[in-house]
């Protein structure tokens, strides 16, 4: 009677690895940043020139100007977009640098919450100047 043959010393070095470590989420994460990266470049570039256009306005100057619906959109836009590309990127920095695997866990934790905490400040502002008085 013969034995049975195991199968897994017969898989092949590419067959072993497939479904293992980042190859399921790496290229999402990866293309996430490229297209926030992407987004973030007429953003910025929009933002700049509003600051330029509106160097020594007071408060009640930007609140007119964020009253029109563009302007709060793409600044509420730049916000979550420039948070979310923070936390893709420190996120990518703590995997690569952080050796002990709790240590980086409650980094990236912190990191996202930091981001999230930070964007909610940033579009309440925006939001207030807006609508407020």
């Amino acid at each position: 009677m013969a034995m049975p043959q195991s199968r897994a010393p017969m898989r092949t070095p590419l067959g072993r690895a497939i479904g293992l470590g980042s190859a399921k989420e790496g290229v999402e994460h990866w293309w996430r940043e490229r297209l926030t990266a992407i987004a973030l470049v007429p953003l910025c570039l929009w933002f700049v020139a509003e600051i330029v256009h509106h160097a020594g306005a007071d408060r009640a100057e930007i609140g007119a100007w964020l009253r029109h619906p563009v302007p709060a959109v793409l600044m509420l836009l730049l916000l979550a977009t420039t948070f979310h590309h923070t936390a893709l990127g420190l996120q990518v920095v703590v995997e690569d640098y952080v050796g002990h695997e709790g240590a980086r866990l409650g980094l990236i934790i912190a990191i996202r919450l930091i981001c999230v905490l930070l964007a909610v400040f940033g579009i309440f502002a925006v939001l207030e100047l807006a609508f407020g008085a």
